[in-house]
């Protein structure tokens, strides 16, 4: 069966997690079709699944959240992402949010976030790397822990930003040890009816790891039964 086709939202300009990310959706059996914000939203029919990658802080403005001076915001992007979530979603298609994206997911769902997670949690550790550095607790009975296999994982920290609350048909699927959220699912992630996982960490940096690939290979799985299922439902039309 050929790959399926896993489209990439990132920002206008090419970042170095980029070649990481379509790396990695490759290794996993799926084909990375990158997707900047200009691109045209009707390419949506054109891919198998979505991820949603890290990059720039979500403008404040789309959760209700008070805007601080001294971040960075892709204002394009936060309306073409959030856009590709309303239309990707409701079709059932696969996606994996990464860092940003993780927020995202929330965001779109009418979740909200913590603008300066070292404001909020005063005991986090200030970290700012793409290796591993601390671990995160998976939340048992969670589509992510069936995926990664281990009650723990040893991941990179690359944000400031976090989820505060979760959006509609969201939850948590992991914390690290200050109690900041790691990763959220849909409530129906685990059943197999959607697949909507997002992870603050970037598994993209960690591919040599096992337990991060295994992110990339559900996505790419589940984008071929969507395919699948999809082609199904144009045969009986």
């Amino acid at each position: 069966m050929s790959r399926p086709i896993i489209g990439i939202a990132t920002s206008a300009r090419i970042t170095p997690a980029w070649p990481f990310l379509a790396f990695s959706v490759w290794l996993a059996g799926g084909w990375p079709r990158r997707l900047p914000p200009e691109a045209d939203r009707a390419e949506i029919p054109a891919i198998d699944g979505l991820v949603i990658g890290g990059g720039d802080d979500i403008g404040a403005n789309l959760y209700g959240g008070k805007a601080m001076v001294d971040t960075k915001i892709d204002p394009a992007r936060d309306v073409a992402e959030k856009a590709l979530i309303d239309r990707a979603g409701p079709l059932g298609m696969p996606i994996l949010g990464i860092c940003r994206g993780a927020q995202m997911l929330a965001v779109a769902g009418g979740g909200t976030l913590h603008a300066d997670i070292y404001a909020r949690y005063e005991n986090a550790k200030r970290l700012w790397t793409p290796l591993p550095a601390k671990d995160v607790t998976i939340e048992p009975g969670t589509a992510l822990a069936d995926m990664v296999g281990a009650p723990t994982l040893c991941v990179n920290s690359l944000h400031h930003q976090s989820v505060d609350r979760f959006g509609k048909n969201m939850r948590a699927a992991a914390h690290d040890e200050a109690g900041i959220v790691q990763a959220v699912e849909c409530d129906d992630a685990r059943s197999g009816r959607a697949f909507m996982i997002g992870v603050q960490w970037h598994p993209e940096f960690l591919f040599y790891r096992s337990a991060h690939r295994r992110l990339f290979r559900a996505l790419v799985d589940a984008s071929r039964r969507y395919r699948r299922d999809e082609g199904e439902v144009a045969l009986a039309a």
